[in-house]
């Protein structure tokens, strides 16, 4: 008996009743709507399902797409709409299940778990109706949902919907859509944030059995979605780069599809590919409006592109993704920040809506404290050092998956240095401005980081100005290998080197190729 079997009994009971069913499940409120189909947003995808209805398989198609652009709630819709345009289509229902299931952004909930279990349970119903490989399918996610679910437990459940895909995987290694699932199934039980090891023999699995799919169908919207995923927070973030080339345009229209290149090409510093990927995103945001899209993360879209700019930059494209954040989420923080990293000061003060959320606040004080310091407000810029080194010392409030200390006392001493410096105190300001890097070392890889500028840039800068030119190439350096071709610390170490009486024509090259985009001139690596 293999372990699919063994683990069906398990948790089943190989001649359980059936005690839920598709009609004492509770939809949320999207389900009341005729879910559409959205030819012109999907791409080429076709999975042959065992239906004689072209309705049914078209939205079964849909529904496989959008789950592979993390899109949820769509891909559950589009699989109900399949069944309900043939009711005995098995496969159908096995489609829903799957879509209610965790995903590699988030655990099952308590609400969902039940529409999971019966449709997976109404599938196994009408397995007759299924070809064997759907049989397969079918059987192998029943191990993944049970009755009184626990999302904090969960984990048991999706080691034996990975054991069952595992089986799939070896009996039909051809079908690169059961692959696909099979490495998802893998990556669901990794930690979803921080930095990964090549090291780790489970990345190095993961990344073969996607790279297996990869290597035969380069522009697989599922498995090279994943491998950015799996990849981004490695050292070699470019083993993703053949496949993301062609990831944003494989299902047009899903907006996390279109942004996901992104993630590669900010690790590898193509900044202006990862503008352009997220520009392409936030038009499938607008565009879902008219029914002409999905709209998945659109806040996280324009904060991608936001931070692309800043590192590249692209200020026009930068602040005008700040201000459509403002305008789509009430969060003012990120276009103040935009305005400090490229000097334009006199627009911070006609920003007086703060933000919710402790750090969101800091950054906004911030942000309003440095350009009173420019604008001659010194008593103003002093007090938010304070209140901001008091904020830092007593939070315990987090940004995403950071301490907000960090990142709140990374500010501090940003403004700190800004103001010693002005005043003429050079060491003073040389020693804020490298507590700040040393707050800002203790946060984590995030996509993306937290704050659109380095503080290396106010370090290397004022190196720059006291004429320790080998100090400030040693920072700009060390940024590079965090930011990889960004702006700032290219031209930094151009300016340095010029000092110098040298040059480095890769630095002059990559600068060169930043040209065409950049809209801004430099005086410095700050303003």
């Amino acid at each position: 008996m293999n372990k699919l079997i063994i683990a069906l009994g398990l948790i089943l009971g190989l001649a359980a009743p059936v005690s839920v069913s598709a009609q004492e499940v509770e939809y949320p409120a999207a389900f009341n709507e005729p879910m559409p189909l959205l030819d012109e947003a999907m791409g080429d995808f076709h999975y042959p399902v065992s239906t004689a209805s072209e309705l049914a398989q078209r939205y079964f198609d849909q529904g496989f797409q959008l789950m592979y652009g993390f899109a949820k709630i769509e891909a559950a819709r589009s699989f109900h709409a399949s069944r309900l345009a043939d009711p005995d289509c098995a496969i159908c229902y096995w489609g829903e299940a799957w879509a209610w299931g965790s995903y590699l952004n988030g655990a099952m909930t308590v609400a969902e778990a039940p529409r999971a279990l019966a449709a997976a349970r109404r599938a196994l119903a009408l397995i007759d109706n299924a070809s064997p490989k759907e049989a397969d399918l079918i059987r192998a996610i029943q191990v993944r949902y049970v009755e009184d679910y626990d999302p904090q437990t969960r984990r048991a459940q999706d080691e034996h919907y990975r054991d069952a895909m595992a089986e799939l995987a070896e009996k039909y290694p051809d079908d690169l859509d059961i692959v696909t699932l099979y490495a998802d199934a893998l990556f669901l039980l990794e930690e979803r944030r921080g930095y990964r090891s090549l090291e780790n023999p489970n990345t190095a699995h993961l990344h073969n059995v996607l790279l297996s799919v990869i290597d035969r169908e380069i522009d697989h919207p599922g498995a090279c979605h994943l491998f950015v995923h799996a990849t981004e927070s490695t050292p070699t973030p470019e083993l993703a780069a053949p496949c993301a080339r062609h990831l944003g345009d494989t299902i047009p229209g899903a907006s996390h599809i279109n942004h996901m290149p992104s993630h590669t090409w900010n690790e590898m510093g193509l900044w202006h590919e990862a503008v352009r990927a997220n520009v392409k995103a936030w038009h499938s945001d607008q565009k879902a409006a008219h029914n002409r899209s999905v709209s998945t993360y659109a806040g996280h879209n324009l904060t991608m592109l936001y931070y692309a700019g800043a590192m590249g930059g692209e200020s026009a494209a930068s602040l005008q993704a700040a201000r459509d954040l403002a305008a789509l989420n009430g969060n003012t923080a990120m276009l103040t920040m935009a305005l400090v990293r490229f000097g334009r000061f006199d627009e911070i003060s006609q920003i007086t809506e703060p933000p919710a959320g402790e750090v969101n606040r800091a950054m906004y004080d911030f942000s309003h404290g440095y350009a009173a310091l420019k604008l001659g407000d010194n008593g103003a810029a002093r007090q938010t050092v304070e209140e901001l080194k008091e904020r830092a010392a007593t939070t315990t409030a987090r940004f995403r998956f950071h301490d907000g200390k960090d990142i709140i006392a990374t500010l501090a001493h940003l403004l700190e240095g800004e103001i010693h410096w002005l005043a003429g105190e050079r060491e003073a300001a040389l020693g804020a401005f490298r507590e700040a890097v040393g707050n800002y070392e203790n946060i984590g890889y995030d996509e993306p980081e937290p704050l659109p500028f380095s503080p290396r840039h106010w370090l290397g800068a004022l190196h720059l100005e006291m004429g320790a030119t080998d100090n400030a190439l040693a920072e700009y350096r060390q940024d590079l290998t965090e930011h990889p071709n960004n702006l700032w610390s290219l031209w930094g170490i151009q300016q340095a080197l010029r000092a110098q009486g040298q040059n480095d024509p890769e630095i002059d090259a990559k600068l060169d190729d930043l040209a065409p985009h950049t809209d801004i001139w430099l005086p410095a690596t700050k303003f």
